[in-house]
């Protein structure tokens, strides 16, 4: 144990670490990159939290500086949990503080999952509508601003947040709120880290209104920090918008207020496969008005492969070689949706095939359910590396996505297979890599790069459903046009001006060392 680590043990109610089993466990996240932090920190408090801050915030007061990353449960795609200074854990700050079920407010430690949240909120019949995120911690799907699947008709997880509470890079802790004129005038009055923060950010948004106001108009890019647009409102400044999507470059979340919503009855769910991608849009159109709870497209060579490996899904195939399913669930009036679906069967060709919620077709929709999961985590010799995930394609100009996509197999001797959210319009690409053969560097930088040019020559954007983190910030960054990264890069210094958050992800990644920390083994072989 080294001198450092000795020395924030005794800071420190939790334990700090430098051991190489427990450095090699937070080497990796969900990522295909793989950085060496030189500690990791547990904190049992926000005190804990505000403790580590200031100190290393003070050795690079000193020109010592030690980048300093957050991470919940690890699962981000981007690279943002990753460090070679000190990793954060919020894995410890995971309890329910105070629940008002009257008022339908909850109050939590940002280290708690999306799952264990609504496990809680169950008994008061409450639920916060996020689909497709359960394992992800509420701190960690602030930070990377994540909608989950059923967007479309509840929003995203910035719907439900009332405040959060960040430990700044001092140490100090601020609790956001919407703050009218006269309070505002007073808060940015303060002798404090808070106080200059809300001084510089007003005069930000005062030189930038006329690029704030684009921004605002243009909301499908999430690179930056394009929730800066959502803080002012009529006079008032609130945030806590800033923060989602920060990726914990700007302070580290410790504590969120959430208002939940009635939880409705479990959704009955409608597959529909189509050998045409032409009449899968059409019949996702038509289910528009029926306000699905979720509306997710997958190529159907995703259900080959998860039958292949022993799952039941005959009935959703139907002899088809290719093709896409369209899978739709429906928590509102679910009995009428279902009649209306199948009085439109007769639209489309007999290819289709249909198959709705009963207690004969269950067991098929469980295991379909459980399809994409087995083809993303079932794979010999390599992995379905997430290069090309989360990014926004607008559905009208899908068609002509896959027709680029099959230039680009053939050019790059891939196969690729498209899923995401219909609903949402943010779908992935995960091809099957060996990243333990020489050339992987190679041919995952060419994916990235000729994959992100023709989202945008299809008008979708890179990080349209994540921000940018590491690898997608390759690409971002060097599109980003100089207003805005002059922007976003004075918004960072206001509150990072040491730059210890998290520095070499979002604006400050390199190009060069992101794309020479490729992992080079599978993940299989790995410990994760």
């Amino acid at each position: 144990m080294g001198k450092i680590t000795k020395y924030l043990n005794q800071l420190t109610v939790g334990n700090v670490f430098d051991s190489p089993e427990i450095i090699d466990k937070y080497s990796v996240d969900q990522s295909a990159l793989k950085i060496k932090p030189k500690f990791v920190a547990f904190p049992e408090s926000t005190d804990d939290i505000r403790k580590l801050l200031r100190f290393f915030n003070q050795l690079a007061a000193k020109d010592i500086k030690v980048a300093v990353t957050a991470r919940g449960t690890g699962l981000g795609e981007g690279g943002s949990a990753l460090t070679n200074g000190v990793i954060i854990s919020t894995e410890k700050l995971n309890r329910l503080l105070e629940i008002d079920s009257r008022e339908r407010l909850v109050r939590v430690q940002a280290g708690i999952t999306l799952r264990e949240l609504n496990t809680a909120l169950s008994v008061s019949g409450l639920t916060i509508p996020i689909d497709g995120c359960d394992e992800r911690t509420i701190g960690g799907l602030i930070s990377e601003n994540n909608k989950g699947q059923c967007s479309k008709k509840y929003g995203g997880l910035y719907a439900y947040v009332e405040r959060i509470e960040v430990v700044l890079t001092n140490g100090e802790c601020l609790q956001t709120e919407r703050l009218k004129k006269y309070a505002l005038a007073k808060r940015a009055a303060d002798k404090s880290m808070e106080g200059d923060i809300y001084r510089k950010v007003i005069k930000l948004i005062k030189s930038n209104t006329t690029l704030i106001d684009k921004i605002s108009n243009d909301n499908k890019d999430q690179s930056g920090y394009p929730m800066l647009a959502q803080a002012p409102r009529r006079e008032t400044l609130d945030l806590m918008p800033v923060f989602f999507g920060a990726e914990g470059t700007l302070g580290i979340i410790s504590e969120v207020i959430l208002r939940a919503v009635p939880l409705r009855k479990h959704p009955e769910r409608v597959v529909a496969t189509f050998k045409e991608i032409g009449h899968a849009l059409e019949y996702a159109k038509a289910l528009e008005p029926l306000k699905p709870r979720r509306l997710d497209l997958f190529d159907l060579k995703i259900i080959m492969e998860a039958r292949e490996s022993g799952k039941n899904l005959d009935g959703v195939i139907k002899k088809l070689e290719d093709g896409f399913v369209v899978f739709a669930n429906f928590d509102e009036r679910p009995g009428t949706c279902i009649k209306k679906i199948k009085a439109m069967r007769d639209k489309f060709p007999r290819t289709a095939k249909f198959i709705y919620e009963s207690v004969n077709d269950r067991p098929t929709l469980n295991e379909f359910e459980n399809a994409l999961d087995n083809y993303l985590g079932y794979v010999k010799n390599g992995e379905r590396v997430p290069i090309l995930t989360n990014f926004y394609l607008p559905n009208d100009n899908i068609e002509h996505f896959l027709q680029d996509l099959t230039v680009l197999e053939k050019k790059l001797d891939l196969k690729v297979e498209l899923f995401g959210s219909l609903g949402s319009s943010i779908y992935s690409l995960r091809p099957k890599f060996n990243l333990e053969e020489s050339d992987f560097n190679k041919r995952a930088t060419m994916f990235l790069r000729a994959g992100a040019f023709i989202i945008n020559r299809q008008g979708g954007k890179l990080a349209g459903g994540t921000p940018e983190g590491r690898l997608k910030a390759v690409v971002t960054n060097a599109d980003m046009l100089e207003p805005e990264k002059k922007m976003y890069t004075t918004l960072k210094d206001i509150f990072d001006s040491n730059g210890i958050l998290n520095p070499d992800i979002k604006l400050g990644a390199s190009s060069k060392f992101t794309l020479t920390h490729f992992r080079s083994e599978n993940r299989t072989s790995i410990i994760v």
